[in-house]
């Protein structure tokens, strides 16, 4: 008498753990709306929901005030990334023209990243060790070279609707006004150039 053969069973392949990688790109991407590209380290694209305002640290804090208090803002190093409208590199250019800095735009370590552009992603809000928590061995701290979110930016609101744009005296009620952001950033990298000049050695001949 044949035997009966028992059915056949199939075992689930062990799950890996989720990448903190891939929760990065997932929150950015379905909490945000934000495009990512993958890699290392994750990228945020500029130009589509948001373009970037790439300033000496010292400069960006200087003009925080001119941002709304929801206003995204990341720090990397002694840079500092100021969330501004879509649109608003394009029109640095100009801007920095009519508000008669365009001489000088070349030597005021003002950044603009738009359309195409690519801004290293801080961390998720959060995702880090807790506070007064040592970091594991050999990681060094956010600070020390990694982007952080100073001001992170907060789902489920209209962050967009936040950002610095040249039509904030216009039809965005509530916008900061991306025309006083830019004069206050190229003040205070103005001020920053000519100190520095000023420490500079003389050279005679």
């Amino acid at each position: 008498m044949v035997g009966t053969v028992p059915p056949l069973t199939t075992v689930p392949l062990p799950r890996r753990p989720p990448d903190p990688d891939d929760r990065q790109r997932l929150w950015y991407e379905n909490e945000l709306g934000w495009r990512t590209v993958p890699g290392e380290p994750l990228r945020l694209v500029t130009g589509l929901r948001f373009d970037v305002l790439d300033v000496p640290l010292e400069a960006g804090v200087a003009a925080l005030w001119r941002l709304g208090p929801d206003s995204p803002v990341a720090v990397r190093g002694d840079r500092m990334r100021l969330l501004v409208a879509a649109g608003a590199a394009e029109e640095l250019p100009g801007l920095l023209d009519w508000l008669e800095w365009g001489a000088l735009a070349p030597e005021l370590d003002l950044l603009a990243l738009g359309e195409g552009g690519r801004m290293e992603a801080p961390p998720v809000p959060g995702a880090g060790p807790a506070k007064g928590q040592p970091l594991p061995a050999g990681r060094s701290g956010p600070l020390q070279g990694a982007a952080v979110w100073l001001r992170p930016p907060e789902p489920g609101c209209e962050v967009e609707a936040s950002l610095p744009t040249l039509s904030a005296l216009g039809s965005v009620e509530g916008a900061p006004d991306l025309v006083r952001l830019v004069d206050t950033v190229a003040t205070q990298c103005h001020r920053i150039r000519l100190r520095r000049l000023c420490a500079q050695p003389l050279a005679f001949s």
